[in-house]
């Protein structure tokens, strides 16, 4: 249901053969079903994750758009190809970034 209208359709950009697998996953477990956002790794923090969405394999828009930006594309084909030292340093930096966001509470939040 990519275009929100209550159809079948999917989004252009993505792999039409995960498409397919995901549709028999979804058709074999109805509306409680779980898909892996990274199958095949997702139980290792790794850079699996990288290969799928090189091969426009990822479950979330946002995943095939790391591939139309040429900054972001070229981070996911570097560490599609084993680029971990720089990944773990990104990630620490990240995640300090993500701990100084301000959280809203209350009537803010």
């Amino acid at each position: 249901n990519f275009s929100g209208k209550g159809d079948a359709d999917s989004d252009p950009a993505m792999d039409p053969n995960y498409v397919v697998a995901l549709r028999k996953k979804c058709l074999k477990n109805g509306p409680n079903n779980i898909v892996e956002m990274d199958p095949g790794s997702f139980l290792k923090f790794d850079l699996h994750y990288y290969e799928l969405v090189s091969k426009r394999r990822g479950l979330f828009q946002s995943d095939t758009a790391l591939l139309d930006d040429p900054e972001t594309h070229d981070y996911v084909q570097s560490h599609r190809n084993g680029n971990s030292e720089s990944f773990f340093k990104d990630f620490v930096v990240s995640m300090k970034k993500m701990g100084r966001i301000g959280v809203l509470i209350g009537n803010s939040g």
